[in-house]
């Protein structure tokens, strides 16, 4: 008679070892997801301007992409506040960012009005889609360059328009139409050039101003949160010019940021320069008479 199978041995948890135990996954704190969720809503925002731009309700389509510009601008300092930046958060950002920054306002702008260059019009769109990505893909290269190979300086800066500030740009038209409801701002040669030069900027290398590490002065507190203030006033009042006019200082910023940044080069080649001369001018340096002894007595006794 053949013996019954032995049932196999059910290790007991208590007996095994720090190491064999199976290890509990450790969930995240909704804290920490906190600027996941932002990005996901400003990624919900951009692709609804485009569903308003399909209704022809233009005015809901500009205010869509603002949220998800404001949603965009507060999720990274959201992160960095709560300890809760990652590879995945800066990843979702920018497909977030190329979602509601890249397509929707190209989408927007073309049902608008580039639709009536026909071809031409869809070719721009697709551009500045394009110039979009590559803004982004370059950015995210940057995210692997350590920040001490850089200069503190160059941390002011960023390198071509950011994707939010060239939706604002691109839509500028558009925006001032919707307060003053003129054909010349909706004509498509004038939107066409508009998008071409946004879409240069943005792949461009030129340095833009960057306010993420902008530090106010202790006694100019009070002054910005007055500014901020009736900034407010104005965009509850008269939204559409204020927008406008903070486009407009944004695009009078950029010359001024090209200056800035090679006034700072430049003085950093400068300083570089100096202190490779001094290096130069140590080591070609003659010894003093007492070391010069010093060495002579060792020669001496090595002789000896």
């Amino acid at each position: 008679m053949a013996d019954a199978p032995v049932p196999p041995a059910v290790p007991d948890p208590q007996a095994q070892g720090p190491e064999e135990r199976p290890r509990r996954r450790r969930g995240h704190s909704i804290n920490r997801l906190i600027p996941n969720i932002l990005t996901l809503m400003a990624l919900s925002a951009g692709v609804t301007s485009i569903r308003f731009a399909l209704n022809g309700q233009w005015q809901e389509a500009v205010i869509a992409i603002v949220v998800a510009a404001v949603l965009d601008g507060l999720d990274g300092r959201i992160a960095r506040a709560l300890g809760a930046s990652s590879r995945f958060g800066a990843e979702l950002d920018s497909l977030s960012d190329f979602v509601a920054f890249g397509v929707a306002p190209g989408l927007v702008v073309y049902l608008w009005s580039l639709n009536e260059a026909q071809g031409l019009g869809w070719a721009i769109t697709l551009l500045y889609a394009v110039c979009c990505a590559l803004r982004l893909a370059r950015f995210n290269t940057q995210l692997d360059t350590p920040e001490a190979h850089r200069a503190p300086w160059r941390g002011l800066f960023f390198v071509g328009v950011p994707a939010p500030a060239g939706a604002g740009l691109a839509l500028l038209p558009m925006i001032f139409w919707l307060q003053f409801e003129s054909d010349a701002l909706a004509h498509p040669l004038l939107t066409g050039a508009t998008l071409f030069v946004v879409a240069a900027l943005m792949a461009s290398t030129l340095p833009t101003f960057s306010f993420k590490r902008a530090r106010v002065p202790g006694r100019r507190v009070a002054l910005v949160l007055l500014a901020a203030g009736f900034i407010l006033a104005f965009l509850l009042s008269t939204p559409w010019i204020t927008l406008g006019c903070v486009g407009l200082l944004y695009a009078a910023s950029i010359p001024m940021a090209i200056l800035v940044f090679r006034d700072k080069a430049r003085r950093e080649a400068l300083l570089a320069d100096l202190e490779g001369l001094i290096e130069e001018e140590d080591e070609d340096a003659p010894e003093p008479p007492s070391e010069q002894r010093r060495q002579g007595r060792q020669g001496g006794e090595k002789d000896a």
